[in-house]
This record gives C-alpha cells, structure tokens and sequence, in this order.
C-alpha cells in the first residue's frame, strides 16, 4: 500500500496549448549542441577536439573538480565546432550527427549481481552521472559521498507538463531497472513520488519494492509545485544540516536503467510541444542538443513575436527558433513575447483576457493566452504572504530570501536553505508583485553557501 500526502496550497497556471496525448514523430538535425552551462557547477574540460569522431556515450568534457564526472555525448558523429566565449570559456559543443546513431558498448549487467562500487563506476563511466543531482546546493552530486536518501518524482506538476505516465509507457522494465540500481547507493530508501492515480501503481508491486529493495512508493496530491522533488522531500522527510539527499526524474532514472539493461547510452527524450502558438502541440522523440527549427517550422503562430522556450514557462531556458533541446528537459513551449501589445488603462483593464493569481481580476473557468511581458517594475519586497498562498514547503519564502540577500548564512541555515532549489521558488516570482528574480536570488545565494561551506 502506497503512503499519500497531500499539497493543499500551489498553483495550477491554466494556460492554453497542453499538450495532446500523441506521438507525432522523430525529430532529426544534421547538428546537435550539448551546452555545458546546463550542468550547474561544472567547469568543463574537454575530451575532445573539432574533427574527432565520437560515439553515443563517448565522453565529450568532464568536471575539472571531479574528473570521474564525465559527460556523454547523446549521439554519433564528428565533433564539428567548440564553441568558445569571453576567457576562453566553453559555450557550446556541437557534433555533425551521422544518420544512423552508433552506440558505445558498455556491456549488459544485471544490477543484481552488482555493488554499490558497481552501479555508481558502471554510471560513470557511461557518462550519465550529470542526471542525479543533490541537496543542498541544487547541483550534480558528488559520487564520493553516501546520500541519506534519494528522491525521485514520478511527474511534473508544472504549467502544460508532460505526462511521464505517457512518456514511460512501455519502459516499465528500464524504469525498474534503474530503481534496483539507485537502491544499492543509499543505506536509507530511494522514495518515488507518483501522481495520484498513476498508472505506475497499478503496473508494479509497490509492496514486494519496499520489502525486498527498500523502494518507497508515495502518491502525491495537489496543485503545481506537488511535482517538485523538492516539495517531496520537504513532505516526506526534510534535509538537515550536514545530510546529503539525491533526486532525479523518473524519466532519467529509466535512462540509467536502460544502460544497465542494454548496456548503451541513449538520451533520446520523448518531448512534449507544447503552447498557445503552437498549431499542432503533442510528443516527439529527439536526443538531447537536438536543433528545434523543423519542429517549429509551419507549426507555430506566424506575424508575432514568439518566446521559444525549453522547458515550461516558469522555470525553462529562452532559446532561439533554431535553438537546441537542453540537455534535462522534456518540453518545449511557445508562447507570445508580448512585445507588440499595447493595452489601454494597462494592469487597470478589466478584460477578460487577463488572468491573476490573486483577486485583481475575475476568475473565469478558462485556459488564457499568456505572453512573456513581466508587467511592472522591480521594487523593494512588499510584505504580503503572496508567496505563502503557493508556496507549501514548511518554510518562510519572505524571511529566506531576505537572510539570501543579506547572506546571513546562520539564518539561511535556519530558515531552511539546504533543502530548496531554485525552481522551488518559480510560483513565488510569477506572483511576485514586486518583481523580483527570485530563482535568480536564490541560486546566487546556494552557490555562494556552497562556495563558503566546502
């Protein structure tokens, strides 16, 4: 029997374009761009150089502060061009993929048979390590430390989210897999937080997974951000100081089982389109880094200036209509910039087309065509529990972001630092009268404690 917790405050933004349950296809480019600024934390050194031939799961750069961290290369090809910037820093890596993708052969293991020592080498070696991230600081983990726990979330919450009841279908076998395996890296559980009503408790035997490889199923209920692994941790069972937790997605821990089960790196992601400006919105599947232009092409609002975006709305990377599948999401969204309306009476108007979060306009029960405007100005923060009303963690949002400008690391510590991330954060700036970049702030603030306590 699953445990059940319940999110009773969040928001569910309801924007037009959710995504429809149908794979329309696979998206191909002759190029593909691997941007290491993805993985937060990471000072990259190369492996490789324009005009050597890799494979999928060839190591393209690791970690100058870990070098057992690599990072693969999703498909086959020549390494192209290394794109560089200011002091000489590494902005993008792109490969000129061949038409047929050729895998590196790990070899097929059964994690039974295998270690810890096993599991996390035959991880690292493959070059996926970059998926499991950790708490506290929000970044990837570092594979010398035991965490206490690790958390997985088994959905996305967020505005137009994919379905990954949809997306893992038929890969209940790499999903398993993959759990057994984070199972032998932790002396405590491995939790996976579903969606109430999910199919995957209908497909397993949650209970022979908590007896016999200590796999905690629980269902989570509630409004955006219940799909947070963040917000899962902090309802099951919140970080201390000095304690290491890991968290993935359920769709990056099939990825690592399918390495154990085939013995090959595939980041192929099954992508949502998604959006208002979208004209046919559904799923395709594409490797990481993958260009996007023919996925837009006739396929989106034409007249208008639009925001690409990868990932959703609140907390996804701005790219360009040429831009690249970034390398840990499975969405793409499109919707108005914004930057060709003129309102009369501006905020003031009382249209139907305006949407709120609180109660300056009606609520009508509709989806609404949103647009990338901020709306205002920054101002000082205005004391006015808005961040309670979506915010669910048993923290105070206001006092935290204050001791994170300040950076009042014994407040900080107090009020609950080690367990957030900044996408914990995205409701808060959306209804943010003051206009703040929260998500901004409180990176700054977990990349400066991490920088101050190791």
């Amino acid at each position: 029997m699953t445990n059940k917790i319940k999110i009773k405050k969040g928001l569910q933004i309801p924007l037009l374009g959710e995504p429809q349950e149908l794979l329309r296809g696979v998206v191909k480019s002759d190029f593909v761009r691997i941007y290491p600024e993805d993985f937060h934390g990471v000072t990259p050194k190369l492996t490789v150089k324009a005009g050597d031939r890799v494979k999928a799961g060839s190591p393209l750069f690791y970690d100058k502060n870990r070098s057992s961290v690599l990072f693969a290369s999703p498909v086959s090809g020549v390494v192209a061009v290394v794109e560089r910037g200011e002091k000489r820093r590494i902005l993008h890596i792109e490969i000129k993929t061949d038409k047929e993708i050729e895998y590196q052969d790990f070899g097929k293991k059964r994690v039974s048979a295998l270690l810890e020592d096993g599991v996390k080498s035959s991880i690292l070696e493959a070059g996926l390590w970059f998926l499991i991230k950790q708490r506290p600081y929000d970044v990837i983990a570092n594979p010398e430390k035991t965490p206490r726990d690790i958390f997985v979330t088994g959905f996305d919450s967020s505005p137009l989210a994919p379905s990954y009841d949809f997306i893992l279908n038929d890969l209940e076998g790499d999903l398993q897999t993959g759990l057994d395996a984070l199972a032998k890296l932790t002396p405590g559980k491995v939790y996976l937080g579903v969606k109430k009503g999910s199919a995957f408790t209908k497909k397993f035997d949650v209970e022979a997974m908590r007896k016999e490889a200590n796999i905690e199923v629980v269902e989570v209920e509630g409004l955006h951000p219940a799909g947070n692994v963040g917000v899962q941790i902090n309802r099951i069972a919140p970080v201390n100081k000095g304690e290491t937790v890991w968290t993935l997605s359920a769709l990056d821990v099939a990825v690592i089982g399918r390495l154990f089960d085939e013995g090959i790196v595939d980041l192929t992601r099954t992508v949502a389109l998604s959006g208002s400006e979208v004209k046919q919105t559904g799923y395709y599947k594409m490797p990481i880094g993958t260009q996007l232009s023919s996925l837009f092409d006739g396929n989106v609002s034409e007249g208008l200036p639009l925001r690409y975006i990868s990932g959703n709305v609140l907390t996804g990377t701005k790219i360009d209509k040429d831009g690249s599948l970034r390398a840990y999401d499975s969405q793409i969204t499109v919707i108005p910039e914004g930057k060709n309306v003129y309102e009369i009476l501006g905020w003031a108007s009382l249209s139907p087309k305006r949407y709120s979060a609180g109660s300056t306009y009606l609520r009508l029960k509709k989806r609404y065509r949103l647009d990338a405007r901020i709306l205002g100005g920054a101002r000082a923060i205005i004391v006015s529990n808005e961040y309670d009303r979506v915010f669910p963690m048993d923290i105070y949002p206001e006092q935290l972001l204050k001791s994170i400008i300040a950076f009042n690391i014994d407040k900080m510590e107090n009020l609950g630092i080690y367990e957030v991330a900044p996408e914990d954060f995205a409701l808060c700036e959306f209804v943010d009268t003051s206009k703040l970049e929260i998500q901004r702030i409180v990176r700054k603030g977990l990349d400066l404690l991490r920088k101050e306590m190791e």
